[in-house]
């Protein structure tokens, strides 16, 4: 499985979801998530029928997070245009990384 990284700290797992199908499914049915989720390509997301809060990162085509935000269940979210993929972990995950826009992530096996 995939890592997220910012320079050379670990953030937590990865997983990738690229197509069709598993973008559209995203976190749904789940009740939580182990480290995040990167949704690629993406410029925006919901979380109707979602079990739990999320942050959300919205990321350039570089990975560099563009704006971050948390989001309760039942809520659409707004589109970001300079979005590319979009990262969702669990609501509070963000905070104890310290993600902030302007981040540079990274994926590594």
């Amino acid at each position: 499985m995939p890592w997220l990284v910012r320079g050379d700290e670990v953030l937590g797992p990865l997983e990738v979801a690229t197509s069709l199908a598993s973008r559209s499914k995203g976190l749904l049915g789940r009740d939580r998530i182990d480290g995040a989720l990167l949704l690629r390509p993406a410029m925006s997301v919901h979380t109707l029928r979602m079990r739990f809060p999320i942050d959300v990162a919205f990321c350039d085509a570089d990975l560099v997070v563009v704006d971050v935000a948390t989001m309760a269940p039942w809520r659409l979210g707004r589109p970001r245009l300079r979005s590319r993929s979009i990262i969702e972990a669990e609501a509070g995950a963000f905070a104890r990384w310290r993600l902030r826009p302007g981040d540079h992530l990274e994926i590594r096996p």
